[in-house]
């Protein structure tokens, strides 16, 4: 995946995103509900598409920049409703959820930033990140960004960029909306927010957060020719 590039100098809509508890189903592991350390280019997508009224009201070239950073972790015990091989409830039982504390999602979006601003403060549909009872709260603010590489610090970035460090993540790039078909992605990301890697052609905050836009995650970018 190459990053989205944008021109000149520009204002953003920086949406800040927090929530005491939240979890991160890692879709490679079956029967255990391991989070991943950051949302899903797919999970953050879903999110502004519910603020729009659904994926038919998003433009399918919109993009965003984020940033992730969750002051603690943890494990708890989540009740789960297996169904049988016909599709039926069984008995519930326990399991364990790992999850993730006091997080923060910081996003930027570069475009119809007045229209992005009217759906986020009245959304269409409750606003959640990750699971459907994970409510969150929201703060906006129109901001610079500059056209001078930053550092990599708590951003998600595509896997490849020169000096990029942190974990590498194969996470959903884009779903359809019957979650047929997945198109992945290669991402990285330091859960710490420590990385300081310089972030060649990106763009960056005055504090020096280096923003590098992620590809769409709208459904109609699945290309029946790449692997799912």
């Amino acid at each position: 995946m190459t990053p989205h590039t944008l021109r000149g100098e520009r204002e953003a809509l920086e949406v800040t995103v927090t929530a005491p508890v939240v979890s991160f189903r890692n879709p490679l592991y079956t029967g255990v509900q391991v989070t991943l350390p950051c949302p899903a280019p797919t999970t953050v997508g879903g999110m502004l598409a519910a603020a729009a009224g659904g994926w038919s009201e998003v433009d399918p070239n919109m993009v965003f920049a984020m940033t992730f950073h969750a002051r603690g972790q943890g494990t708890d015990l989540e009740t789960y409703h297996p169904l049988d091989a016909s599709g039926k409830a069984t008995t519930p039982a326990p399991r364990q959820r790992e999850f993730l504390a006091d997080a923060t999602l910081r996003l930027w979006l570069f475009d119809d930033l007045d229209l992005w601003r009217a759906r986020l403060r009245r959304p269409r549909w409750p606003l959640r990140l990750g699971r459907s009872q994970d409510l969150v709260g929201l703060r906006l603010r129109q901001v610079p960004v500059l056209s001078e590489p930053g550092f990599q610090g708590s951003a998600l970035i595509p896997d490849g960029l020169e000096d990029a460090l942190g974990t590498r993540l194969r996470l959903p790039a884009a779903v359809s909306v019957d979650r047929g078909r997945t198109r992945w992605g290669s991402f990285r990301f330091d859960a710490t927010g420590r990385a300081h890697a310089h972030l060649p052609g990106s763009w960056s905050t005055p504090q020096g957060q280096g923003l590098v836009p992620l590809g769409s995650p709208h459904p109609v970018t699945l290309d029946v020719s790449q692997p799912t």
